[in-house]
């Protein structure tokens, strides 16, 4: 039996992929994508499945997602899936296709919120200089 396990960050979430020989299902988090919410966020990871067309049907993929907020488990969840199907498949026409629609679908995108300083109310500003 083929597993194939893969992971995929933004910000602080992080996405584990785990494909199994199947019927095509995808779940996150133990929810069917079909009834995943919010709907925004089901689009965005429809998105690498719709792309691989009927090579999803011989496997089915179970993602645990954790850390981040709504959108930045979306985006881990959708770089997992695409790399998992990649090498899932070993398709170079398909890496090429995800890659001209998004980049991020195979490479996670490592930017993180800076911290902040003292001396100001942010990362880069300043507390208003008074000479009185």
């Amino acid at each position: 039996m083929k597993i194939i396990n893969t992971s995929g960050k933004k910000k602080t979430a992080t996405a584990r992929a785990t494909l199994k020989e199947g019927k095509g299902v995808v779940r996150i988090n133990k929810v069917p994508l079909e009834i995943y919410e919010p709907h925004l966020a089901r689009l965005k990871i429809q998105e690498p499945v719709q792309i691989a067309g009927d090579l999803i049907k011989t496997m089915n993929i179970d993602v645990v997602v954790a850390g981040g907020g709504t959108m930045g488990q979306t985006d881990a969840v959708r770089t997992a899936i695409a790399k998992g199907i990649v090498e899932w498949t070993g398709d170079t026409g398909l890496k090429e296709a995800y890659s001209e629609y998004d980049r991020n679908l195979l490479v996670s995108d490592h930017r993180h919120k800076e911290r902040k300083k003292f001396g100001g109310l942010g990362a880069r500003s300043k507390y208003q200089k008074s000479y009185r």
